[in-house]
């Protein structure tokens, strides 16, 4: 009898996710929302979508998650890693991001009730944010925007 081999459980993920922005009196100003699970303060993102590009996959989740709309570039700004146990293995995520210029703000959207969302400066959010890369790509569009 064969023996078969078991199955390795894939441990690496890719996301897109939108670093939202507005311009303000005071500068540059970043939303991020909490996660779910752990109530953590993130950037807005999810999953590869059929049929639509990167770019729009991560708009797509910042009205889901945020309730943000406006004009995100085409092109990265930068990438994150980060772990999470999922169904008992720790799972590594790669989240690509692209920078979301907010033109409005709904006031009710598809995850409201699920997350906080807040506005902040730049050293705020950077603060807020846990992924060392993550800080370094708002400090670094900050940086670019002033």
């Amino acid at each position: 009898m064969k023996k078969q081999k078991k199955r390795k459980a894939k441990r690496s993920f890719l996301q897109y996710g939108a670093l939202p922005f507005r311009e303000s009196r005071s500068g540059v100003e970043f939303l991020l929302v909490t996660s779910r699970g752990t109530r953590k303060w993130i950037i807005p993102k999810g999953w590869p979508q059929r049929g639509k590009s990167p770019h729009r996959a991560a708009a797509v989740e910042a009205f889901e998650e945020a309730g943000v709309v406006g004009r995100i570039k085409t092109k990265t700004i930068g990438s994150y890693a980060y772990k999470k146990k999922v169904a008992g293995i720790v799972a590594r995520f790669k989240v690509r991001v692209f920078p979301l210029r907010v033109t409005r703000q709904h006031k009710t959207w598809p995850e409201k009730d699920q997350r906080r969302s807040r506005w902040y400066s730049p050293a705020q959010a950077s603060r807020r944010v846990s992924e060392a890369d993550l800080k370094r790509i708002i400090r670094a569009f900050a940086q670019r925007r002033m």
